[in-house]
């Protein structure tokens, strides 16, 4: 019988996981991976455990296990970021590894872009930087560090000593985006989490987080949005993101897919600007938030796309949708052209 797997608690506020397999991350090599298969270090969730579920190798593990080493040395497995940047905790989670965890862990960041981060033995014999020493982590826990080196990073690799099985590993930072990609004038959507966007705040996220939001791609289904529970009082629902670079807003997508009983009724869009000393206090009442987007009506399982609709704010480094009564949205692009940061 299937264990209901444990939730995962997210980033903290104002952070992303950088290695997610859904914003681009992916799992390159491992040294070994004889039990049970390095992708599933960057799965969703915190793994399940079947109790009964063997393979021919021996028992199936949600997770990344190698072999019992019989050789001096150590296990290792090398993760590409799906959205490069800085790196501020990371969470080695042992979850269900209990006889069989690494009793200690490290971890190495390189940046490598081009062809350099394609090939695969050059990678390997990069010049790494330990961010996290080798330290003690337990069986069966969200093993929780911190990291200061503040460079920007492409790739980690974790180090588990000797050998053993870790479920996830999450890796929570700040993306710094490559805005050499994108030429003068070009329309951006400047809340993609690619593009620095980030969920700060929101009224409620019962069924589904609001990290959702922002994620690259259609929504795969109702849980892959940003859902509140039924409101049973008076007000709305709201969500605060941080753009990735200050812009003038030109369109918004506000897409409803797979929310066909539970969409919200209409929504509108607000936007501040707010300098780096006054981040912290985004959900100040003092804040004076300028209309975008009018309350507009919205349709069930829909794409929604507004420009003419939209009001001249000027540059915002902040956006505000606002739900009502409640409900659910699977994506919302904030579509625009970055502008030079004000003194």
């Amino acid at each position: 019988m299937n264990e209901t797997p444990q939730i995962d608690s997210g980033p903290p506020p104002g952070l992303v996981d950088l290695a997610a397999g859904r914003s681009g991350g992916g799992v390159l090599l491992a040294n070994d991976e004889f039990f049970a298969p390095k992708e599933n270090l960057i799965k969703p969730g915190r793994g399940v455990f079947v109790p009964d579920k063997y393979t021919d190798r021996g028992k199936w593990m949600d997770g990344w296990e190698t072999r019992r080493r019989r050789t001096p040395g150590h296990d290792w497995c090398i993760v590409r970021l799906g959205v490069p940047g800085i790196i501020r905790h990371v969470d080695i989670d042992t979850n269900h590894f209990l006889g069989n965890h690494p009793p200690a862990a490290s971890l190495d960041a390189v940046s490598l872009e081009g062809d350099s981060a394609k090939n695969l033995p050059s990678l390997e014999m990069a010049q790494w930087a330990g961010i996290i020493p080798q330290s003690p982590i337990n069986p069966g826990s969200q093993n929780l560090f911190d990291v200061s080196d503040l460079r920007r990073w492409t790739h980690v690799r974790l180090n588990i000593f000797p050998d053993g099985g870790v479920a996830r590993l999450r890796i929570y930072g700040t993306v710094v985006p490559d805005w050499t990609r994108y030429p003068a004038e070009t329309l951006v959507d400047l809340a993609a989490i690619e593009n620095g966007g980030v969920a700060l705040a929101c009224s409620d996220m019962f069924f589904s987080s609001m990290n959702n939001l922002i994620m690259p791609g259609a929504p795969l289904n109702m849980g892959d949005g940003w859902e509140t529970k039924r409101r049973r009082g008076p007000g709305n629902d709201w969500i605060i993101l941080q753009l990735g670079a200050a812009g003038i807003v030109k369109k918004i997508e506000v897409d409803t897919t797979h929310f066909k009983g539970n969409y919200p009724d209409t929504c509108s869009v607000e936007g501040c600007y707010l300098s780096d000393r006054r981040r912290q206090a985004i959900t100040d009442l003092q804040i004076v938030w300028k209309e975008v987007l009018s309350n507009s009506k919205l349709a069930a399982h829909t794409r929604h796309v507004f420009e003419r609709e939209l009001s001249e704010a000027g540059p915002i480094t902040h956006v505000r949708l606002n739900i009502y009564p409640d409900g659910g949205v699977g994506r919302l692009r904030i579509w625009g052209v970055r502008s030079p940061s004000k003194a």
